[in-house]
């Protein structure tokens, strides 16, 4: 320059975020508060004792698998907690300790670090998590595992439904609220705690509306296409939990706006046709799973072509 001074450029990015990893995975924690204090309502202190087991489980993993492999130490950044969380979340109340444990194990070692930690597993860790116990250990997993002890049904609302059973399903706002006479997963019984969870998240700007708005659309309309009641099949199960908390994880998911809307509808349309012809009364884990695998293909035919640049390989004459 002429003063004499030099002009430094660096390479992209030049617009930066104070947006952490940290401070992202804290957001989603506390966006989780509001259903697990629910959980705590309805299940007792054996919703806390799983939850306390995954995350304590999810943090040491992360912690001794990048000890031996001699890579940086991550565990403050809080994503292995947020994991730990969502695989108790999953569970059924009446879960093992050790059955809390394999699942946990499982989703940091194999789905996320042996990928290369985070930032680079192609699954959502903690429903891999789910989909490798439930396919382990279906008893344990299922049926009357998801029922306290103390109560007399011995279905979840989604299974009543599945099986035909004679017994009478909780009211569309005991299903919104999450109690009286609702079970499932610990953390997936309350479509209102977690729909205040994910209204916090899109308000921070944590995720995008895309997923969830579109999830939840193609499922109401699926519901009437089959003539089911909608509102019911909003509120069961783990559509919330999903829609909201893992269909939007960053890795597993696409990131361009017509991907995210792609991504949202296959899973919506993967639930309901699970829920009604599957032979599991839930969708949820298995659709969100099998767009995370197609995620890639929709995230490369939805980029948007860069200006300048040619689609189409240019002959040059010789």
């Amino acid at each position: 320059m002429e003063n004499g001074t030099k002009l430094w450029v660096s390479s992209s990015p030049h617009i930066r975020s104070d947006l952490t990893t940290q401070k992202i995975m804290l957001n989603v924690l506390i966006a989780l508060v509001p259903a697990f204090l629910v959980s705590v309502y309805v299940f007792g202190i054996s919703a806390l004792l799983i939850t306390i087991i995954c995350v304590a489980t999810c943090v040491l993993t992360e912690y001794v698998f990048e000890y031996l492999r001699k890579k940086p130490i991550t565990i403050s950044d809080l994503s292995a907690c947020v994991t730990g969380v969502l695989i108790a979340f999953n569970l059924p109340v009446k879960a093992p300790w050790w059955l809390c444990i394999i699942g946990s194990v499982f989703a940091i070692a194999i789905v996320k670090q042996l990928f290369g930690g985070i930032g680079h597993n192609f699954l959502n860790p903690a429903l891999a998590g789910r989909a490798f116990l439930l396919a382990s250990w279906p008893t344990r997993m299922t049926g009357i595992n998801y029922i306290p002890v103390d109560v007399t049904t011995e279905a979840t609302p989604l299974g009543i439904v599945k099986e035909g059973l004679d017994i009478a399903l909780p009211s569309n706002m005991q299903m919104f609220l999450g109690f009286p006479g609702v079970y499932g997963a610990i953390g997936e019984i309350s479509a209102l705690a977690l729909l205040i969870g994910g209204i916090y998240l899109i308000a921070r700007g944590i995720i995008s509306w895309r997923i969830p708005t579109f999830y939840l659309a193609t499922v109401l309309v699926m519901a009437l296409f089959f003539g089911e009641d909608p509102i019911f099949q909003l509120c069961a199960g783990g559509l919330m939990l999903g829609a909201f908390f893992m269909a939007t994880d960053y890795v597993s998911s696409p990131t361009t706006p017509v991907g995210q809307i792609i991504f949202a509808v296959g899973c919506g349309l993967l639930t309901m046709i699970i829920r009604k012809f599957g032979g599991y009364p839930e969708g949820v884990s298995y659709s969100i799973l099998l767009m995370n695998c197609a995620a890639p293909l929709i995230q490369k035919y939805t980029m948007p072509k860069v200006y300048g640049i040619s689609s189409q390989k240019e002959e040059v004459a010789e």
